[in-house]
């Protein structure tokens, strides 16, 4: 299917306190996103660490985001898992909690063949009848959906396309190539979401984008409008944030910028860390070059 979301969506991070999530900060985070125009809030993405959340505290934050965004923006829950049936469980709790839609990282550790990926979505989707996103980041999960593969997994009705942030031109290329016609295709990777929109990509699914939500827009914006030496220009400038956003493994450094822009985001779960010093003075810098008030 094709047309679920076009434009920004953010992979939003998930406040954490001594308590569980921090449901304050939730909201304001939430209302940010809303004023800065995003078109899709994604929670439960790997930005905002499930992997080391219990399903009731998956549920709950589902219940929440639903009724905080109330209908203002598009809801995605991110439903992937290792464990085929723990996503098709969560994939159905989200629709139960009024999910517009899923996405759906592929198996991570277990390391399934082509076949057993286009499996897995068969299964997400069979489950519920919201659209599904299809998520390829095979730097974190060390499996990676070629492009063929998800020319079959754009077969199945309710998949509305690939989240791609496999860091490879060509293969995004080639993806292009067989699904465009069957399902979109978004950029999962901040570096390159302006090529991805040039090429044709309906949107993104960005995390750069809980720092400037409303750029991050624009750029979508520019890029529809066929303006490309504005999306150019404005692209030069979002790089270096962008990089800066991803100068540790993610979601460590974009919850610290969020707590420099005065949001008490606090610091991601273990095993994750908090940023190092020197780090934290990179991004900090970037930041302040961009041109965004340091509060904290």
């Amino acid at each position: 299917m094709k047309g679920f979301f076009n434009g920004s969506a953010t992979a939003l991070i998930t406040p954490f306190n001594e308590n569980g999530v921090n449901y304050e900060v939730l909201g304001e985070l939430i209302e940010h996103q809303i004023a800065g125009g995003t078109y899709a809030i994604v929670f439960l993405g790997t930005t905002g660490e499930p992997s080391t959340m219990t399903f009731a505290e998956e549920h709950v934050l589902m219940k929440y985001a639903v009724k905080k965004v109330n209908g203002r923006s598009k809801v995605i829950f991110g439903c992937g898992s290792n464990c085929t049936a723990d996503a098709v469980m969560t994939a159905k709790a989200a629709e139960k909690f009024g999910a517009d839609g899923l996405l759906a990282v592929t198996p991570y550790y277990n390391k399934c063949t082509q076949n057993g990926l286009v499996a897995y979505y068969k299964a997400i989707c069979e489950a519920v009848s919201i659209p599904v996103i299809a998520y390829n980041v095979p730097a974190r999960t060390g499996v990676e959906i070629q492009p063929a593969t998800m020319a079959q997994i754009a077969e199945i009705p309710n998949v509305a396309g690939i989240k791609d942030a496999g860091g490879n031109m060509s293969k995004t290329m080639e993806t292009f190539r067989l699904v465009r016609e069957k399902c979109d295709v978004y950029s999962g990777e901040d570096a390159l979401n302006f090529p991805i929109l040039a090429c044709g990509g309906a949107g993104v699914i960005s995390v750069l984008s809980n720092v400037i939500p409303a750029d991050v827009k624009k750029l979508c914006t520019l890029v529809k409008e066929n303006k490309l030496t504005e999306a150019a220009a404005l692209n030069d400038k979002l790089l270096p944030l962008a990089n800066a956003c991803f100068v540790e493994v993610n979601p460590i450094p974009v919850k610290e910028a969020m707590n420099l822009l005065g949001f008490n985001a606090g610091t991601p779960r273990a095993p994750l860390t908090e940023i190092e010093a020197c780090n934290r003075e990179k991004l900090t810098a970037a930041m302040k070059t961009y041109g965004l008030e340091i509060k904290a």
